[in-house]
């Protein structure tokens, strides 16, 4: 018997849609904010991981992906990748990352320094993006963040899709840095010490 969908099972569709707009014009990416705060609003004031477990895009196009299309070699995720500090430890190198994309953010918006027209891939390869950028009546800034945050978006898809194929499908979900931050958050709400990673999240066991 079919499991009967509902309309958050296509949100899958929404990662293409992204990273393609993105392509096209790069202020596109500012509507990668809404996956940025949903997951920790949810959190927060509802005090559980339903948009890890339900919502999350990237989650069901890894599904997709690497289960129904068969493209993931369905290993047991390592041990060391479920560990607190490997996930805590990705955790702040994102954070590092993520401060240092605003960094340059302010520095273009102080005019210290000419926006980037560029992806910035694994936060180390520069990849020229200068065709989905068509100037802007906004402040130049908003373009430089656009370029951080797609770098930022594309970057952790690839991740994802590299150990989607190498292990379980859903195996980015294990360390992803939202799930990390939306557990931490829904641990100190209910007042006590985590029970390890994904606790409340069935996504990273597909």
């Amino acid at each position: 018997m079919n499991k009967k969908k509902h309309w958050y099972d296509y949100l899958w569709i929404v990662t293409p849609i992204y990273l393609g707009l993105g392509f096209f014009n790069i202020l596109f990416a500012w509507l990668g904010m809404i996956f940025f705060c949903l997951p920790l609003l949810i959190a927060i004031f509802g005090g559980s991981k339903l948009y890890c477990n339900r919502y999350c895009d990237r989650g069901q196009f890894l599904s997709l992906l690497g289960g129904r299309l068969k493209l993931s070699r369905n290993k047991p995720t390592p041990r060391w990748m479920r560990t607190k500090a490997f996930r805590y430890g990705f955790l702040i190198f994102f954070f590092v990352m993520f401060f240092q994309m605003l960094f340059t953010t302010y520095l273009v918006g102080a005019g210290a320094r000419d926006i980037g027209e560029l992806v910035k891939l694994f936060w180390t390869f520069q990849v020229p993006w200068h065709w989905a950028y068509h100037g802007t009546l906004f402040a130049p800034w908003v373009a430089q963040f656009a370029f951080g945050f797609y770098s930022i978006m594309l970057t952790s898809t690839l991740i994802g899709l590299i150990v989607m194929v190498l292990f379980k499908p859903r195996t980015w979900c294990v360390f992803c840095p939202m799930g990390t931050m939306t557990q931490l958050i829904c641990t100190l709400r209910a007042g006590k010490a985590p029970a390890g990673a994904c606790a409340a999240c069935s996504g990273c066991r597909r």
